[in-house]
């Protein structure tokens, strides 16, 4: 599943005329380069959500040919951030009684990365975990905070600039650990379709809240570490340059 349905307000001037799945980089647009780089790991199901300019990235599969794969459209009426989108689709990952035995890749559309989604897909089905989610050691606003073994433990809340310097950050234990290690999240995550029937969220939410209710009831919510793989986030006007440069020198293989 493929996360586009966000405004993509931090974007803008460039989202002024069309959603952020259908800005490009590099001469592709970044649900193109979402679609590519799964397709390399042998994915050839796909659900997108949408919301902002829905009629402009269906119409853009169709003519595309949906790019040679299976794609089916979830549309949010009403934006329901990454949980709540995740669990209006439950239906495309539950309905076939096998596919709860089969975890999915869930993907940010405005990330892009050289992750090898097939080890942290073994690495999933080696840890038995609920979900697993790619992580940085790296700067980062927003922590997640897991214990020695990989297991989401917590998060850190983002502070302002003003509250750092009179308070330290305040961290959110949910389920305690002697030692945490903060990590920041990718947006790249594997999840196993029991997940779905186990939130008890409802409406629009983030699935980093249920992630750590999950964690909180003991279920394993892994850690991937994926230090080593490039890896850039393409929310921002600024990013967008970046990366286009980084594919001219080589830094990021655009082909």
């Amino acid at each position: 599943m493929i996360l586009a349905a966000g405004l993509g307000t931090r974007l803008l001037p460039l989202t002024k005329d069309r959603p952020k799945a259908l800005v490009a980089v590099g001469g592709r647009t970044l649900l193109e380069i979402a679609i590519s780089r799964l397709r390399e790991f042998g994915v050839d199901n796909f659900v997108v959500n949408t919301h902002h300019f829905a009629p402009m990235i269906r119409d853009y599969l169709e003519t595309h040919g949906n790019f040679g794969v299976r794609i089916v459209l979830s549309h949010e009426d009403a934006l329901l951030d990454t949980g709540g989108g995740l669990l209006k689709a439950a239906s495309f990952f539950l309905d076939a009684g096998a596919a709860l035995q089969e975890p999915f890749i869930l993907h940010n559309v405005d990330v892009i990365s050289t992750i090898d989604l097939a080890c942290m897909m073994r690495f999933h089905l080696d840890q038995g975990a609920l979900a697993t989610i790619a992580v940085q050691d790296r700067p980062t606003s927003r922590y997640l905070l897991f214990d020695t073994d990989g297991n989401l433990c917590g998060r850190r809340t983002k502070l302002t600039s003003t509250e750092a310097k009179s308070q330290p950050a305040h961290d959110e234990v949910v389920r305690p650990a002697a030692q945490l290690q903060p990590l920041a999240f990718t947006g790249i995550h594997i999840v196993s379709p029991r997940l779905l029937t186990m939130i008890r969220e409802e409406g629009a939410f983030s699935i980093i809240t249920t992630y750590l209710d999950l964690a909180s009831r003991g279920e394993k919510i892994a850690a991937f570490r994926a230090d080593q793989y490039y890896w850039r986030d393409l929310g921002r006007p600024e990013s967008i340059a970046r990366v286009e440069q980084e594919m001219k020198t080589g830094v990021y293989p655009s082909g």
